[in-house]
């Protein structure tokens, strides 16, 4: 269950050098930003942030930007990137807030991870946030499923999400797309098709198949899943061409 108030989450965001406030300011100008011209690749919804903090490990020649819409589930992801001990933020997070020791860390602590940015918003904002064809690659990992019908449009992998992230992905720009929710994921096949994408990759049990696992950066969802041997359904689609 994703916890949705801790006391003193939203002051160790906006203290920590790793959170973007403000980013509509930077439409545009993300290269600004990281001080480079790297390709930008983002995660909606990217949770306590295990999956992009490896990713901006083992590419440092891509900026990495995380999007996660719940301040008291950023925060975890702040603290492993700075550094600080978990076990001291999980334990304040049961009592309802963040330690002295565990706020302290996310103020002006030094950048350990120099192609890595976060954002306190909601996925409905990134044409407010990026410009058009200014992000590479999406990823969407273990996203909420939204199983009401009525939820559809909700779901990041819509035609009307699709819709969105057009405007703002490059002309080859992907979406990336893991899942344990077999529901979710025939859904979502069937967005690609409607919206005009092209799919790349196409997978209902992603473990079991050595080319398209190898080098898979698990989020701690997909571990969890994996462990209880939830089969994981991939895709990845390229939007369609101007």
């Amino acid at each position: 269950m994703r916890l949705r108030n801790v006391k003193g989450a939203r002051d160790v965001l906006t203290e920590n050098p790793y959170v973007v406030n403000d980013p509509e300011r930077n439409k545009g100008s993300w290269g600004a930003v990281f001080g480079n011209q790297n390709p930008i690749y983002i995660e909606i919804g990217m949770g306590k942030g295990r999956f992009l903090l490896k990713q901006a490990e083992l590419h440092p020649e891509i900026n990495f930007v995380g999007i996660e819409m719940y301040a008291s589930v950023l925060v975890r992801a702040v603290q492993k990137a700075v550094g600080s001990s978990l076990e001291d933020g999980v334990s304040a997070v049961s009592r309802g807030g963040l330690t002295e020791e565990t706020q302290n860390a996310g103020m002006g602590s030094a950048e350990k991870i120099a192609n890595l940015r976060f954002l306190n918003v909601q996925a409905e904002y990134l044409e407010n946030i990026f410009s058009p064809e200014e992000v590479s690659h999406i990823y969407l990992n273990f996203s909420d499923p939204w199983p009401k019908a009525r939820h559809a449009k909700r779901r990041l992998t819509s035609p009307a999400f699709l819709s969105r992230y057009e405007k703002i992905l490059k002309e080859n720009g992907c979406v990336e797309f893991k899942t344990d929710n077999r529901e979710l994921f025939e859904f979502s096949l069937e967005s690609v098709e409607e919206s005009g994408w092209r799919l790349l990759i196409n997978t209902f049990d992603l473990h079991k198949d050595a080319k398209l696992s190898a080098g898979n950066v698990m989020t701690e969802y997909e571990q969890k899943f994996s462990e209880k041997g939830h089969p994981i359904c991939k895709l990845v689609a390229q939007r369609k061409s101007s």
